[in-house]
């Protein structure tokens, strides 16, 4: 009887397959390297954007904010006597207070009037397109030299508001030129673009599960408290997004307070915001090292209030399943 064992052998390859592998292998490597050649070619804008357009001047600005730099004379280090300065400068501080001021009350109410909007377009209601067409227009318009210059021309002395109140024989003011109003107009400006948060808003509404609103009322809950205990949670994660959005934007904004105050951010420094601030003393005074400290504290700022609401985030953010 034969054995029911027989003997495996492992025949190792020959020359020939071995000689046969080796073209194939470099073939295979020559298609990776010309695919990598070619992602490398299509990805080419984008790091030369990103390094030249981006992390370098960022380096340099740095580096700037450690020297004496007029523009026309090579920089002079001189390690952190720009932020010492800043810290003794009455109009930094001046700018700082502005700023804060800005971000406190535009922010707030740039995306409570968002919210509102987008509730009332949530709706089903004739014309539907059209409304949120012309809501979101101004937010389109951006934060533009025209836009800036017209709202100068609706707060002037001579402008359109005071126009609308002498209908009612209100003698209105010069709101830009009166230092207790001059920031609300930009505050109000501000508010007045409110589409992009809105527009988040609203797709966030469309997201939410129409079940939930079915079981509270039919447990009795009313439009309030069915908006305050079941919409705002829902919608906190929208809510987050655009409140770091506009949290930014609001500490950026330079426009509108240079048209409307001519550059200057007057009367009496009510609407110096500090991107202006930083303007001045880089392209008016030429003072670019103490510019390009004033941008790495704002840097840093903006930085930290972004760290704070993530920080927070997870005590009134709800998150879905």
């Amino acid at each position: 009887m034969a054995s029911a064992n027989t003997d495996q052998r492992v025949v190792a390859p020959g020359p020939s397959a071995t000689a046969a592998r080796i073209p194939k292998q470099r073939t295979r490597k020559r298609r990776r390297h010309k695919h990598n050649r070619a992602a490398y070619a299509f990805l080419a804008p984008w790091l030369i954007g990103l390094f030249g357009l981006t992390l370098f001047p960022m380096a340099y600005s740095l580096y700037l904010s450690f020297t004496n730099y007029g523009l026309l004379s090579a920089p002079k280090w001189i390690g952190l006597e720009n932020f010492r300065l800043l810290f003794q400068d009455p109009n930094f501080w001046q700018s700082v207070r502005v700023t804060f001021e800005y971000v406190v009350f535009s922010v707030p109410l740039k995306l409570g009037a968002a919210l509102a909007v987008a509730v009332l377009l949530n709706k089903k209601i004739k014309g539907l397109g059209f409304y949120r067409s012309a809501f979101y227009l101004p937010s389109l318009l951006g934060a533009s030299v025209a836009v800036a210059v017209m709202w100068q021309q609706v707060f002037s002395q001579q402008g359109l508001l005071n126009e609308f109140l002498g209908v009612f024989g209100i003698h209105g003011q010069d709101w830009i030129g009166q230092p207790s109003t001059a920031l609300w107009t930009l505050i109000l400006l501000a508010g007045w673009q409110f589409g992009t948060p809105m527009l988040i808003f609203l797709a966030g509404l469309k997201q939410l599960p129409k079940d939930v609103y079915e079981a509270a009322s039919l447990d009795g809950s009313g439009p309030l408290r069915t908006f305050f205990t079941i919409t705002l949670p829902l919608l906190s994660p929208m809510i987050f997004f655009n409140l770091v959005l506009e949290t930014i934007n609001a500490f950026q904004t330079f426009t509108p307070a240079y048209v409307v105050s001519n550059g200057l951010g007057g009367p009496v420094g009510s609407t110096l915001l500090y991107t202006l601030y930083l303007y001045q003393k880089g392209f008016g005074s030429l003072q670019m090292g103490y510019a390009s400290a004033m941008a790495w504290l704002l840097f840093l700022v903006i930085g930290l209030f972004t760290a704070l609401y993530f920080a927070t985030a997870r005590k009134w953010v709800t998150y879905g399943d």
